[in-house]
């Protein structure tokens, strides 16, 4: 049944930015499950959390307060890990907030909660309805055209060896050197892992045409790894991607290559180009070795190494004279007229 409402204006988080003002809320005391539209309320005894608004500001949530976000999976090495359970989340039940976006689940582990100004406990308090009494899911707002025509623009995808070693940084400076080197129309992807409107934001700042990540097809994550429909999924959103009339297209994989949903991607890629150009950032030269080993692998061969591994000269050197492959630190303006 229908039963409590809440004001319009109420605080909603980025993981539901492409849902549209709903000037009823209503709720119903039911189970909640990926993607569904969900009001949630911090307790009063609670200390504030931060977390991000769909205008892409961080957004204080105090304690009281009740906000709208949705149930997701989280599974990272630097964060948190954790999902929904078995059936979706309970009524009145208290879940945690996993990710500034909105993402809220069961929490299993974490890596430091005084780093992450996000997490806290919060009660679920029941799913958004829309005008037939349905919940509402961000699938309904989502991406719905399959794509036409592949336009074959190259594809430049940006992998690392872990999390925190510059990937976005490394999308972001193949976008500004294409765009340096005459190129108007560049199409950028965050393809797997966890959303935010602050880094799919990065890449319109630096000048593309358009920006995506999961959450603008219907996922408020790519995670756990292995779940079923993924390589459908992020098949889709390629296919709509190259439909695209662009000159590039710039696909940025979270994680490395052999975790989350990573070999997943690679397939649909290879399975779409034969050309791949890829770009590894890489904390260390073992690393981007031992990268390089794994994609040939599966057949595909990295064009270039950037990252912390390149932060020196002596660094550079080693990087290069251990793998082979050129290496540049992408993130010095000098190096952005390097053609890719």
């Amino acid at each position: 049944m229908t039963g409590r409402r809440l004001p319009a204006d109420a605080k909603r988080t980025s993981a539901l930015r492409r849902v549209p003002f709903i000037e009823q809320i209503r709720l119903r005391s039911e189970r909640g499950n990926e993607g569904d539209v969900c009001a949630f309320e911090l307790p009063s005894s609670s200390a504030p959390i931060t977390v991000e608004s769909p205008s892409g500001r961080m957004m204080v949530i105090a304690p009281g307060d009740i906000f709208l976000a949705t149930p997701g999976y989280l599974q990272t090495r630097r964060l948190a890990v954790g999902g929904i359970p078995a059936g979706g989340l309970v009524p009145d039940a208290d879940y945690w907030v996993l990710y500034y976006s909105g993402m809220v689940g069961e929490l299993i582990s974490c890596y430091s909660a005084s780093e992450m100004m996000y997490l806290g406990r919060v009660r679920y308090l029941g799913a958004v309805c829309g005008q037939r009494g349905r919940p509402l899911n961000i699938q309904q707002f989502s991406v719905t055209d399959p794509g036409r025509t592949d336009h074959n623009a190259p594809v430049y995808l940006i992998l690392g060896t872990s999390s925190e070693v510059g990937k976005t940084t490394a999308g972001v400076a193949v976008l500004r050197a294409l765009r340096m080197q005459g190129h108007t129309g560049v199409v950028a992807l965050k393809a797997t892992g966890a959303p935010s409107i602050g880094e799919i934001a990065q890449y319109q700042d630096f000048g593309a045409s358009q920006a995506f990540d999961c959450i603008d097809f219907g996922l408020p994550t790519t995670f756990p790894p292995g779940r079923r429909g993924i390589e459908s999924f992020l098949g889709n959103m390629l296919d709509y991607c190259f439909s695209l009339p662009a000159d590039a297209v710039v696909v940025e994989c979270a994680g490395d290559p052999v975790s989350a949903s990573a070999p997943e991607l690679l397939a649909c890629l290879k399975a779409r180009r034969s050309d791949l150009r890829i770009v590894l950032a890489a904390a260390d030269a073992l690393g981007a070795l031992g990268a390089k080993h794994a994609l040939a692998e599966i057949g595909l061969k990295i064009s270039l190494i950037t990252g912390p591994c390149t932060d020196t000269p002596v660094l550079r050197d080693r990087t290069e004279a251990l793998c082979g492959i050129p290496a540049i630190n992408l993130l010095r303006g000098a190096d952005l007229g390097t053609p890719l």
